[in-house]
């Protein structure tokens, strides 16, 4: 299965993936994290989240019978000619991210990892699979670190020497395939996200307050964005902002 693990890496970089990694399903170590947090909100969104928990860390439950998740990382819009500061300086016009300015990168995802499992199954034959493009229950960023494509920064986006600019797409499948080593956290000591998040998001190493979270409010939550939700200037910076915080992203990748 190692040669296959191989072949899918490299099947992966042709259908245009910038990396590719192989995860193991017991996420027993991860669990204790979703049983905190439940005081962060009390929306109804909120309350289906924490009811499919159990799903997040146990794979095998959302799918049974998966052995392995393929993780897959697509960067975005990487060749935009501005740069995020001019960006962010320009008072002309709304910043709005990155991710959100193609086309809907969950059609582009699944279409991807389709065609990356039509390929695994044309070469070593029939075998049972889910892909995944942020539309069930998964730990994406738990399986991208575990399968070696990244590690967890403490904004709790997933980080590699790029910095976060991509997206995650998972493939639960039934193939004993060789796991990949998980990469070394190279955040040390630095907590420049928690110091610069606009509305103090982040508050400890790993911890997020989604009540505050510009990426949430601006996408999950159906009300008027609270005025008190951060530092002094955190409304204006929310209103100027749509679908997420390039003020962190911006920060990495570490030296």
């Amino acid at each position: 299965m190692a040669a296959l693990a191989d072949r899918i890496k490299q099947w992966g970089a042709e259908l245009g993936f910038q990396a590719v990694g192989i995860a193991g399903v017991d996420l027993s170590a991860a669990e204790g994290r979703l049983a905190t947090g439940s005081e962060w909100d009390g929306t109804a969104r909120w309350i289906i989240w924490r009811a499919t928990a159990r799903f997040r860390a146990r794979p095998a439950q959302l799918v049974p019978g998966t052995l392995r998740v393929i993780s897959c990382r697509m960067d975005y819009l990487q060749d935009i000619p501005a740069t995020v500061e001019e960006e962010l300086h320009d008072r002309r016009s709304a910043y709005i991210a990155r991710y959100a300015r193609g086309r809907d990168y969950h059609k582009v995802m699944r279409g991807r990892l389709q065609k990356l499992c039509d390929r695994i199954e044309a070469e070593a034959g029939p075998f049972a699979y889910r892909a995944f493009a942020d539309s069930a229950p998964v730990m994406e960023v738990e399986l991208a670190a575990r399968a070696g494509i990244g590690w967890r920064g403490k904004h709790t986006l997933l980080l590699d020497r790029q910095g976060s600019w991509f997206f995650l797409g998972e493939i639960y499948c039934d193939l004993p395939l060789v796991c990949d080593s998980e990469k070394e956290n190279h955040c040390g000591t630095c907590e420049r996200c928690i110091e610069i998040c606009p509305t103090q998001a982040i508050t400890a190493p790993y911890r997020l307050d989604a009540r505050r979270c510009i990426s949430y409010l601006t996408i999950e939550h159906k009300s008027a964005i609270p005025r008190n939700c951060g530092r002094s200037s955190a409304t204006a910076s929310t209103a100027a902002t749509t679908a997420s915080s390039p003020v962190l992203e911006r920060l990495c990748p570490p030296v």
